[in-house]
């Protein structure tokens, strides 16, 4: 077929990688090679490399930041992912899937239950077993790229309503592990610090809504607004959201898809190819063979709380409140959507990748016990991929052999 028969294919390099990233598939390929790399490089015999690279400090001292490449990556880099989180937020509020309260509170609710079956799960193995239960959050998050992957690779003919369903279950995830990592993870706080930075926030938000988006003013007022957010002890990350949901969202005029949708484009390539897979290489990084082999890993009950916690806590947390919600409130589900697809996509959302290995490296700092709960991350995040695959496949099936009117539903997009 000759290139005429594409003309919306980009013909620039760096244009056609960001088409190609916008595919979740391509994005949450890269972040599993990503991470593939770093856990065998960081236990290769040149594993002392990778943790001289990972702590290796860069940044001026005077502003207090001199911080090493791990925490940049953790701190930096991810404060770009959060602010594509937030417009996201702000677009599915205003013209998405939570625009209507009765169809996304099924959804809604599912979420809050499935961070908190992950972190009962994760506490009840601690109470039998370390009794430290500071890890609890690790396994709450869910993260929407690899997810949808999952969901797109193994979940066709699936009902379209299905993936409505769990992305409004993503984007209220986002929101309280947001609030999670916010309320909880804070230290020390400098409240000069956090009004300045609520401040520069509130001066870019005043810019977009006047419809001004030169990047030479809104890029510097964003790195300022990150790193006041950084020096007031708030987790600089929140600076990325509150930044992305000033954006305003309806179409207009002079952005008729709205200006959330225009950033989110520009925004995305940037995020799933750079921020994500870089974060991914420094945080993925587990050195299981100095800290005990992956038996010890295997049996620490910080370990096993999470890689349990991650299938099974997501699996009693959204599948178990949509069943008790769908009998005895007036609640439904509908478009094809029944509970059997909610046990396939509660399982593929304890993918916790991205979210979950922040938090584990915020509730355990340093030392073998992050190793593990990072580990542990992987291990659960594998285990719901590949289960919730099965559980996907197995329905697709059950569809494909009923009626076509079992498969239509509506859809929203959303992107990570």
């Amino acid at each position: 077929m000759t290139p005429a028969a594409h003309p919306s294919r980009p013909r620039n390099p760096f244009a056609a990688l960001a088409h190609r990233l916008e595919s979740e598939v391509f994005s949450g390929l890269l972040m599993v090679a990503a991470a593939l790399i770093a856990l065998t490089w960081a236990n290769s015999p040149w594993r002392g490399a990778y943790e001289s690279l990972s702590t290796t400090v860069v940044g001026p001292h005077a502003l207090h930041l001199d911080l090493d490449l791990a925490t940049w990556a953790a701190d930096g880099l991810l404060a770009v992912f959060f602010f594509v989180v937030g417009l996201e937020l702000k677009q599915e509020m205003v013209v998405g899937s939570l625009r209507d309260l009765r169809e996304a509170a099924l959804p809604m609710l599912a979420a809050v239950f499935g961070m908190a079956g992950p972190a009962v799960v994760y506490t009840a193995v601690q109470l039998v077993g370390s009794g430290d239960v500071s890890g609890w959050a690790v396994p709450t998050a869910t993260d929407i790229a690899f997810a949808v992957a999952v969901l797109s690779i193994f979940g066709k003919g699936m009902p379209p309503a299905a993936r409505t369903f769990l992305l409004t279950l993503a984007v209220v995830d986002d929101l309280l592990a947001i609030i999670v990592i916010a309320v909880f993870f804070s230290h020390g706080l400098n409240v000069l610090a956090l009004l300045g930075a609520l401040a520069v926030v509130a001066l870019f938000g005043l810019l977009v809504q006047r419809g001004v988006t030169h990047w030479f003013l809104l890029i510097p007022l964003g790195a300022v607004a990150w790193w006041l957010m950084h020096a007031s002890g708030v987790h600089a990350t929140i600076a990325g959201v509150l930044l992305g949901l000033t954006v305003p969202a309806r179409p207009t005029r002079r952005e008729p898809t709205g200006m959330t949708a225009r950033f989110t484009h520009l925004v995305h390539p940037f995020s799933a190819g750079i921020a994500l897979p870089l974060f991914a290489l420094m945080a993925a990084g587990v050195n299981l063979v100095d800290a005990g082999g992956l038996g010890q890993v295997l049996t620490d009950p910080v370990a096993v709380g999470v890689y349990l916690g991650l299938p099974l806590g997501k699996i009693l947390g959204i599948w178990g409140s949509v069943v008790v919600l769908t009998r005895f409130t007036g609640l439904r589900l509908g478009h094809g959507v029944d509970t059997p697809d909610v046990l396939g996509l509660a399982t593929i959302a304890g993918i916790g990748f991205t979210v979950s290995l922040l938090i584990a490296g915020l509730a355990f700092g340093e030392g073998s016990t992050m190793e593990h709960a990072r580990a542990a991350v992987l291990l659960g995040t594998a285990i719901s991929a590949v289960l919730g695959a099965v559980l996907l496949q197995v329905r697709v099936r059950t569809h494909r052999r009923g009626t076509p009117s079992a498969r239509t539903g509506t859809i929203h997009v959303r992107r990570h």
